[in-house]
């Protein structure tokens, strides 16, 4: 390039440094390595000659044109696809071919013209061999200026209009050459082609291209010798149109605005990823608070439910209660009185009429909540394994719109079906009777803990059991020693009073001791199994919050990015 003064020269290192923070931004996304690729060759570019890039079908003559455009046959012409691989044109004193890899040749020519301009052949657009097109297409966004060959006898063909609309979308200068005119019959042919390649492009490219209908063929045998072909070929108005649009300062517009447009459609292009993905989070911040809402209603109706089945459990003691008032009221009478001296007989009828079943009926009880908390977790489990498969049933064929870019649709899918595996793992190997053991063991040690009993190999019931005799012992106790310390039987209502305030007392300490460690019990239970859910899925919502935070941050830089480069993009055209 020329050498720039202050001001453009502000301009480049301007606009090197806002491409490179926006591959920075790119690379920290994990943006496809082909976009990272055309990034960093467009941010190369800006330290190169002018780029214009020849593209079009086989066939439609963009040898020819770049012959004619050079005044020699430099390269092969054919009706088959001739040209297999990108060719640069440099300026050299002696015509040589330098390889640089399989699908790119440098090729050196002793030609004036092309000291401040190289030129880009490239294979024909429709070649059978698809590579060809691929090649292509990856170097349209190193281009400085693109011109588009189509053939007078076929023009804007359905390959054509395809590969366009992707020119289009790098924000390239399109100028249209419509080449073997020489084959027309009459202007009002020409004409009619023009219109019909105008009105296309119009239509596709929402903007009028320069449009030069001309003969290259004429054109080379009339500066190989032949003047009397100039006239006919038309070639002058486009060489007149390069030297015009690409004199130094055109060309220093364009070499800065193409980078410019490369980068605006890649931001455009990450920042629509970005919003895609945004809107799948939302639907996973959905499912995660779906989630933590059934957990929160699954403890909530928990807590209620046991306080429906502990009432069950008091009942049994309230009945025991009632039980041990009618038996005082018919033993403490003075017909009794030498019954009432003997103790093993009272504490026998006691344990029979008074305790009773109570101790099986509160082991059925308290069985049946364990049953109850059990099947409850085996339900929670169920219903999320349910969501989750539901979920990626509902965006099994959902595109994304990541376009096979980056890891982040494997690393969401991937937490989610480890979360599916783990809550149908629970539920497929939900052991209820081990998991109803351990917590009626838990409740036996916690109840032996709080009554001070020895643990032995005793059931809930028989602690119970071991409890309520200890209740008969204290009350018969009790009665014993009224009548012993007093001889007179007319204070025998008011040791039945005592009796009957005594068994209400220990009964009640029963019934609140019994009450408070289960309800305790059922907590730990409960929080235990919320934890094991949260635990579960951890990983995908540590995952989805990070990944949102991650994206909002990103997309920001991208804006901010793409803001500058409009700056951008309105200083340059003031040049």
């Amino acid at each position: 390039m020329k050498i720039l003064n202050e001001t453009q020269d502000k301009l480049l290192v301007n606009e090197r440094n806002k491409l490179n923070d926006l591959r920075a931004v790119l690379t920290e996304f994990n943006a496809s390595n082909e976009d990272i690729k055309i990034l960093g060759d467009t941010i190369k570019q800006l330290d190169e000659l002018f780029l214009l890039v020849v593209v079009g079908e086989f066939n439609s003559g963009k040898s020819a044109f770049i012959n004619a455009l050079l005044g020699d046959s430099y390269l092969e012409e054919g009706v088959t696809p001739t040209t297999t691989r990108i060719n640069i044109l440099h300026y050299g004193e002696t015509t040589e071919r330098i390889v640089v890899s399989e699908n790119e040749h440098i090729i050196t020519l002793p030609v004036e013209w092309l000291s401040e301009i190289s030129i880009v052949d490239t294979p024909g657009t429709n070649a059978i061999i698809r590579s060809h097109e691929e090649i292509t297409t990856l170097f349209v966004p190193q281009s400085d200026i693109v011109l588009f060959i189509t053939s007078a006898d076929r023009p804007f063909t359905e390959s054509e209009r395809q590969f366009l609309e992707r020119i289009r979308d790098w924000g390239k200068k399109v100028v249209v050459v419509v080449n073997k005119i020489d084959i027309l019959q009459d202007d009002k042919e020409l004409e009619k082609v023009n219109n019909f390649i105008r009105d296309n492009a119009n239509r596709l490219m929402g903007i009028s291209p320069d449009i030069f209908p001309l003969s290259s063929r004429n054109a080379l045998l009339s500066k190989q010798g032949k003047p009397e072909f100039w006239a006919t070929s038309r070639f002058e108005a486009l060489e007149n149109f390069i030297h015009d649009t690409l004199d130094e300062s055109g060309r220093l517009r364009l070499k800065l605005l193409n980078p410019l447009g490369v980068g605006a459609h890649l931001v455009q292009k990450y920042l629509e990823v970005i919003t895609s993905r945004l809107e799948l989070l939302k639907d996973d911040f959905d499912m995660i608070s779906d989630v933590d809402s059934q957990l929160d209603l699954y403890q909530e109706d928990m807590k209620r439910d046991f306080n429906f089945r502990m009432a069950d459990i008091e009942n049994v003691l309230f009945e025991m209660e009632q039980r041990g008032d009618r038996y005082f009221d018919e033993t403490f009478r003075l017909a009794r009185v030498f019954d009432l001296l003997n103790k093993d007989r009272i504490q026998r009828e006691f344990e029979s009429q008074v305790v009773g079943d109570t101790p099986q009926l509160i082991d059925q009880k308290v069985n049946e909540l364990i049953d109850w908390l059990v099947d409850s977790d085996l339900r929670q489990w169920q219903s999320v394994n349910d969501h989750l498969a539901e979920r990626r049933l509902i965006h099994k064929d959902r595109i994304v719109g990541d376009h096979g870019i980056g890891s982040f649709n494997y690393e969401r899918d991937r937490l989610i079906d480890a979360v599916g595996r783990e809550a149908q793992r629970v539920v497929e190997t939900y052991d209820k009777a081990s998991e109803s053991k351990a917590i009626a063991e838990n409740a036996q040690i916690a109840v032996a803990a709080s009554a001070a009993l020895e643990l032995g190999a005793v059931g809930l019931g028989t602690l119970v059991a071991i409890l309520a005799t200890t209740v008969a012992a204290d009350v018969t106790g009790i009665i014993l020693a009224s009548f012993i310390a007093v001889l007179g039987l007319f204070i025998i209502p008011a040791r039945r009073k005592m009796a009957k305030n005594e068994l209400h007392e220990k009964i009640s300490a029963l019934r609140e001791q019994l009450t408070d460690t289960l309800r305790n019990q059922l907590e730990k239970e409960i929080a235990r199994s919320l934890q094991r859910i949260n635990e579960a899925i951890a990983p995908y919502t540590r995952f989805v919050r990070a990944e949102r935070g991650n994206l909002i941050e990103t997309c920001d830089g991208l804006k901010r990015i793409q803001n500058d480069l409009e700056r951008l993009k309105f200083e340059i055209e003031e040049l």
